[in-house]
């Protein structure tokens, strides 16, 4: 017996994680739209992070920054 595949579960916190690592590498501008992050997930991981961005209240306009909210500052 084969065993099943179960679908990944993508999260709003995963897509924050994602976001946090490509804006402190610099590959992604904090300004952005959130949409620019769709080219770091799978299609359907983006459709399920869609649809959590969407009952958090997010458009795919909406900057970055806005996602990640919390930011710590470190002192120069």
């Amino acid at each position: 017996m084969a065993a099943q595949l179960r679908p990944k579960v993508y999260t709003l916190d995963m897509l924050r994680d994602e976001a946090r690592a490509l804006v402190d590498k610099h590959i992604v501008d904090r300004q952005q739209p959130i949409y620019a992050l769709c080219r770091f997930v799978s299609k359907n991981g983006w459709k399920c992070i869609k649809s959590e961005l969407e009952e958090d209240e997010f458009l795919m306009r909406d900057r970055i920054i806005d996602l990640l909210a919390k930011e710590t500052w470190k002192e120069d």
